[in-house]
């Protein structure tokens, strides 16, 4: 997923011993809650940092799934937390997408999948024992490839079976339902017909042996309001064969100015202009980022959860409701008096793209599950 953006994800900054000096003392809960998050109270636009601080370890101990649509969750490999959170809430999960597998095209007609070297098949057992319905996908990135790779593969049926066949091999081999395939966007929009054609090629190979299919695609509508890479045409001759597309309905700001990670009526757009039917609109899987951007002059950084609480003790700032994106974020500065803008999920922006969710008859994917609070997953 966000393919461009995969080598940040684990940059965080660290505090000096001066910042730590300045981190106030509210006691962390970390103890399992007898309620679940709504009925706790703290579901609101009108978020204090202290009570996110105390209590975003705190999940419902009465584990039970709640959103009735499909949720996909990945996991990376440098994010051990995603780990521990997939076996923890496994029983919410439909389908798992460890970030482990590359697909390479070594000569013609020949296919390799490498990174199996990540597959930890204890974990798996694990997941498959908090709930044994999981579907193990695991995502493969078509890596390497250059733009003659695709035009040889595009014009050979014989190289189109044989990468189907490599894959099919694969998931037999290590025990995998199924794959999220994750190529669309590497053509730059470019060439759809062609790729139609070879993901439907794939997924019926991979569906005859009753293997999932998954497809990661980016968002219909881009940021500037014009069209995205993969639209309404594309869905609609995919969705027959493709189990699941998972929308990546975030990043909406990912420049140097600072804004929302994904606004609500943009999801909502994004959605719409895939499926303005309801036809085939429970095979998407609405994208949740479960990861904040930090916003300054020096650039942007992603953050993930513990830094996040790390800026909120140290800065103690006062976090806004954004009504239009349906976001909190807030401002601080540090010793260099540079000004930074901080938009991360909370408890009411996950609820409410939820409830989206819900209403457009969708699914839902997460982005990825190491990245959020533990107390989130009490809302699916």
């Amino acid at each position: 997923m966000v393919f461009n953006l995969l080598h940040l994800w684990h940059v965080g900054a660290t505090l000096s011993k001066t910042d730590a000096k300045k981190l106030q003392k509210v006691e962390a809960q970390s103890s399992p809650a007898e309620l679940s998050v709504l009925d706790r109270g703290l579901v609101v636009a009108d978020v204090q940092w202290k009570d996110i601080v105390k209590e975003e370890r705190r999940y419902c101990a009465h584990i039970k799934k709640t959103f009735e649509g499909p949720v996909l969750g990945y996991i990376t490999p440098w994010n051990a937390h995603g780990y521990d959170i997939a076996k923890q809430f496994g029983s919410k999960l439909s389908s798992v997408s460890p970030v482990w597998l590359q697909l390479r095209r070594r000569a013609p007609g020949t296919f390799d999948v490498t990174g199996l070297h990540d597959h930890d098949a204890g974990w798996v057992k694990a997941v498959r024992k908090s709930n044994k319905k999981v579907r193990m996908v695991p995502r493969v990135l078509f890596d390497g490839w250059s733009y003659q790779d695709y035009m040889s593969v595009f014009g050979s049926e014989d190289e189109i079976e044989e990468l189907s066949g490599e894959l099919v091999d694969v998931a037999k081999t290590e025990g995998f339902d199924g794959f999220t395939l994750e190529l669309w966007s590497q053509l730059g929009g470019n060439k759809r017909k062609e790729l139609i054609h070879l993901v439907k090629h794939i997924c019926e190979t991979l569906n005859a042996k009753k293997l999932d299919c998954i497809l990661v695609i980016p968002p219909a509508v881009t940021s500037a309001g014009t069209p995205g890479m993969f639209g309404r045409e594309e869905f609609e001759e995919l969705a027959p064969v493709v189990d699941g597309f998972s929308l990546m309905t975030y990043d909406y700001s990912s420049g140097p100015r600072a804004g929302p990670s994904s606004p609500l009526s943009w999801i909502r757009d994004c959605v719409l202009q895939l499926a303005p039917n309801t036809q085939w609109r429970q095979k998407i899987l609405l994208g949740m980022n479960l990861y904040g951007l930090d916003f300054s002059s020096h650039g942007t950084e992603p953050v993930l959860g513990g830094r996040y609480i790390e800026i909120l003790r140290e800065q103690r700032p006062k976090i806004l409701w954004d009504e239009y994106s349906a976001e909190h974020h807030f401002s601080y500065k540090r010793s260099s008096a540079v000004k930074h803008v901080v938009y991360y999920p909370s408890l009411k922006s996950i609820h409410m793209r939820i409830s989206l969710a819900t209403e457009l008859g969708t699914g839902i994917s997460l982005w990825e599950m190491g990245q959020g609070l533990d107390y989130f997953y009490d809302l699916l």
